[in-house]
């Protein structure tokens, strides 16, 4: 049986029909045009699906229903969206006003929920039940996967690891309006306002000769003996480190897997991680800790996450 799954951001719209392997077989993305109104928005989605049915050559009929991973708190059980702030959208019917366009089970979850579940179904964690996916980009995104089901928490509100306090009353401000959250040490946003600030107080480094500095650049920059570089590349893996200890700490998952564009570094910064998590963590023993890996799913995972909700 067929699925389809949307993966709904602020900027693209992608969609797919994935098969019963997790295959995706046919695929569109489109612009989201997010400020639009959210009829408009949800019109576009119904007009990319029809696009990947046609492709695929199939009806929605032939489908086990359509999942979709959206930004934002979801309640997965009502398909009701609480809040996005990405699509400014707040306690919006989704699953019922994509209902208006096919006669098929609508399913709605979080975007970094499918991606987690994703990985369970085909990824790095297939054939395992308990993991946490983190992903390092603009901010921390977190899905966590407990018996081979997503948790989502109380309205849809768990697995915000992003925002647990690393740094009580911390120097560092994170967009939720605290301190101190890892959201605001540990993402990619974080490495480079980090990388940016010793660059300002080390003018003789090769970071402050950059015109711009991004996360690549701080590595390549540590790569050709920059000590300032690798200083903050340092205090940055142990600030990931410390974050990951308190998810096998409260958790003890299988695995944790770490996905955005940072983790295309692999061992470079997994190795610290796990050093760290060994040393630091409540039960040392080998065999009670994660393995801590990459994620392979990739921009497939929103998508086959997504369908996944479908079954």
């Amino acid at each position: 049986m067929y699925r389809v799954g949307i993966d709904l951001g602020g900027t693209n719209i992608a969609v797919g029909v994935v098969n019963e392997d997790y295959e995706i077989i046919s695929y569109t993305t489109v612009p989201t045009e997010a400020r639009r109104p959210a009829e408009q928005v949800i019109a576009t989605m119904a007009q990319a699906v029809n696009t990947v049915l046609e492709q695929a050559g199939i009806r929605v009929e032939d489908c086990a229903g359509i999942g979709v991973g959206a930004p934002g708190t979801c309640d997965e059980k009502n398909g009701v969206v609480y809040r996005s702030y990405s699509m400014d959208w707040t306690d919006l019917p989704l699953a019922n006003m994509l209902k208006e366009y096919f006669p098929v089970p609508v399913l709605v979850d979080n975007d970094a929920n499918c991606a987690a579940l994703a990985e369970v179904k085909a990824g790095a964690a297939k054939g395992r039940e308990n993991i946490v996916l983190v992903t390092l980009g603009t901010g921390i995104g977190s899905g966590i996967v407990l018996g081979g089901r997503i948790y989502s928490g109380l309205k849809g509100n768990g697995a915000e690891m992003g925002h647990m306090m690393l740094q009580f009353e911390g120097s560092r401000p994170c967009f939720c309006g605290r301190r101190g959250c890892w959201d605001a040490y540990a993402s990619a946003t974080a490495l480079v306002h980090q990388a940016e600030e010793a660059a300002r107080e080390h003018p003789e480094s090769l970071l402050s000769r950059l015109d711009k500095i991004d996360g690549k650049s701080v590595f390549d920059a540590a790569d050709r003996g920059d000590v300032t570089a690798q200083v903050v590349l340092e205090r940055y893996c142990r600030y990931l480190a410390v974050g990951i200890s308190n998810i096998v700490n409260a958790l003890a998952p299988e695995m944790i897997l770490v996905g955005g564009g940072i983790s295309r570094q692999g061992d470079r910064i997994l190795t610290p991680v796990r050093e760290y998590v060994a040393q630091n963590c409540f039960d040392k023993r080998p065999e009670a800790l994660p393995v801590i890996a990459p994620a392979q799913m990739g921009n497939e995972a929103g998508i086959v996450g997504a369908a996944a909700l479908a079954e």
